[in-house]
This record gives structure tokens, C-alpha cells and sequence, in this order.
């Protein structure tokens, strides 16, 4: 039996603290500055993310519509992250085979801009029923994934990767 490499999301603990098992079923591909794209759990800097990136869909046909959140679960720390999660950036209506530029952005994107520790910053894809039936959440704060999903009728996710980013000291910054 061939061994299998651990799920990076399990080990992350997105899997378990934002969202529950899925089956990946599109390739979602996440750049910033076109050059540097996302692998799940290595680290950006907050100066590397200050704009928006691009998010590209492989998969699905141009029927289907899918929606993608940014999401920090680990505010305002690591350790105690009482407002778990905050917002970062949703994206809906987004057509399969193209790009988050071709979507509906319904919360403008926030740079991650962590304080304290180490924080993840996951990116979801979800595949929708139909366009135009994602609703904003009502606050960036105490946003809750699995909840959200729910309410919007997005099921289990189809992709998923996260960066980790903390606070850049100034020496960093170079």
C-alpha cells in the first residue's frame, strides 16, 4: 500500500478549526503579485499581500458559479482566538474555467494584517447552486465558515488552500 502523504489541511488544522473533510473537486490556484503563488502552510509576508490576488479556476464549465472566501481563524492570536474568524475578502458568482476578477466581490479585500503570532489565512472555494444567491455576512468578525456555508447553501468546499503570515518586524522588512 502506497503511502499517503498527510492531508497539509488536516496538519494545519483548517480542517477541524474552519471547515469539515472534503473531497477536492476543481484546482483553485492562488498568486499574489503574479509571481507568488500559494502553497499551504508556507509563509507570506503581510508586505507580499497587500493587494488583491489572483484566484483561478480549473474545473467545473462556465454553467457553474463558484464562491470564494478569505478567512483569518486565528484573531486576534493563535493562542486565544476568541474572534475567531474574520473576514478577509468574498468573492461570489465567480464562473468556472476563469478567475476571481470575473466574480462579484461581496466583501471588499482586507489586508492580512496579523498582531499577534502566527496566524493562517485560508482561502475556500465553494461551488454554488445558482448565481446570486450568496449573501454578505453581516460583520467581518465571529465569522463562521461551516455557518456560512449553510446559510448560503454552498455545501462542503471544492478547494482550499492557506498561508500562514505573522506581524514583519521592521528588521524584516528589508
Amino acid at each position: 500500500m502506497a503511502n499517503r502523504m498527510p492531508d497539509p489541511l488536516m496538519v494545519g488544522r483548517v480542517i477541524g478549526d474552519v471547515m469539515d473533510y472534503f473531497s477536492p473537486a476543481v484546482k483553485m490556484t492562488v498568486t499574489y503579485n503574479s509571481n507568488r503563488q500559494v502553497y499551504n502552510g508556507h509563509e507570506l509576508f503581510p508586505s507580499a499581500v497587500t493587494t488583491k490576488p489572483r484566484v483561478e479556476v480549473q474545473g467545473g464549465d462556465m454553467r457553474s458559479f463558484f464562491t470564494l472566501i478569505l478567512t483569518d481563524p486565528d484573531v486576534p492570536g493563535p493562542s486565544d482566538p476568541y474572534l475567531r474568524e474574520h473576514i478577509h475578502w468574498i468573492v461570489t458568482d465567480i464562473p468556472g474555467t476563469t478567475d476571481s476578477t470575473f466574480g462579484n466581490e461581496l466583501v471588499s479585500y482586507e489586508i492580512p494584517r496579523p498582531n499577534i503570532g502566527i496566524h493562517r489565512f485560508v482561502f475556500i472555494l465553494f461551488r454554488q447552486k445558482r448565481r446570486q444567491t450568496v449573501v454578505a455576512p453581516s460583520s467581518r468578525d465571529h465569522f463562521n465558515t461551516r455557518i456560512f456555508a449553510e446559510e448560503n447553501e454552498l455545501g462542503l468546499p471544492v478547494a482550499a488552500v492557506y498561508f500562514n503570515a505573522q506581524r514583519e518586524t521592521a528588521a524584516r522588512r528589508r
